[in-house]
């Protein structure tokens, strides 16, 4: 069973492609998937798309190029979405949150201000977060310090920081998610960085449809967006976990294991319970 921390199978880019998807995602023998609503609008389509397949744990937050964007309610409704999937009994999430220093313009006492409000409704409610973060590692290695963190710990997801940061955020409870996108022959120091990431910290992503591989790479391919945008398939997971197998050196069998338990640790054991990808 192959486990995808971190997606966007909301996004209408996928629509038209939706039922392909599930059927390839079957077929590839997918355990779970982490749905990331980035803002109020697309939290509904999340919840839907959990409502529609019991292998999404739908996860909420406000997605740092979002937050000038919010509404004055923004926290209540994100609160409402919780207590909703809290009542239903399902596995969730907050997130994607985090900081961002490289996407224009941006306002970082506003955003940090924002991720530390969901960071804390995270730790209030015993939930893993899915953080962010695109050259903001510092800002990151601080608020993490200085403020507390879920119990269950938090994915920084794709990560692309330094190495030497990765005992730090370890220490605080982070996991790391690899992504087929760190193929492409110019991130050679990112394959570094996930072949020393300690192996109990270790998961495996997609990000669909963003950060699609390199064409070698690619076992699910999809036609470009309307606008020509490349489009990442959430069945591309198959090829992150061979990849990922390969650079630390283990069979597809044991990594798979592996990323089992550590997203079983992470994001809780009902989250990885058996499923049928219908």
């Amino acid at each position: 069973m192959l486990f995808d921390a971190h997606n966007h199978l909301q996004d209408p880019a996928l629509a038209p492609h939706r039922d392909g998807i599930v059927r390839a995602l079957r077929a590839i023998g997918l355990g779970g998937a982490v749905v990331n609503g980035t803002e109020e609008a697309d939290w509904p389509e999340v919840s839907a798309l959990a409502g529609a397949h019991d292998w999404v744990l739908p996860s909420y937050g406000l997605h740092p190029w979002h937050v000038a964007r919010r509404s004055p309610r923004w926290l209540e409704r994100l609160e409402a979405r919780l207590d909703t999937e809290a009542a239903r009994g399902r596995p969730h999430a907050i997130g994607e949150i985090g900081l961002d220093r490289w996407r224009k313009p941006r306002d970082d006492a506003d955003q940090l201000a924002i991720f530390l409000d969901q960071l804390a409704l995270a730790v209030r409610r015993g939930l893993p977060a899915t953080i962010h973060c695109l050259q903001a590692w510092g800002a990151l290695d601080a608020a993490l310090h200085r403020h507390p963190v879920p119990a269950r710990g938090f994915l920084l997801h794709a990560y692309g920081g330094p190495l030497e940061m990765v005992p730090r955020f370890a220490a605080r409870g982070a996991y790391f998610s690899f992504n087929g996108y760190f193929l492409h022959e110019r991130k050679a120091a990112r394959r570094e960085v996930f072949r020393q990431i300690p192996a109990d910290r270790l998961l495996v992503e997609t990000d669909a449809p963003s950060m699609l591989p390199p064409p070698e790479a690619l076992t699910h391919p999809l036609p470009p967006s309307p606008d020509g945008s490349p489009l990442n398939h959430p069945a591309n997971l198959d090829a992150a976990y061979a990849a990922l197998a390969r650079l630390r050196g283990l069979t597809v069998d044991a990594l798979t294991g592996l990323v089992r338990k550590n997203f079983t640790r992470l994001f809780g054991p009902r989250a990885a319970a058996p499923a049928d990808p219908r």
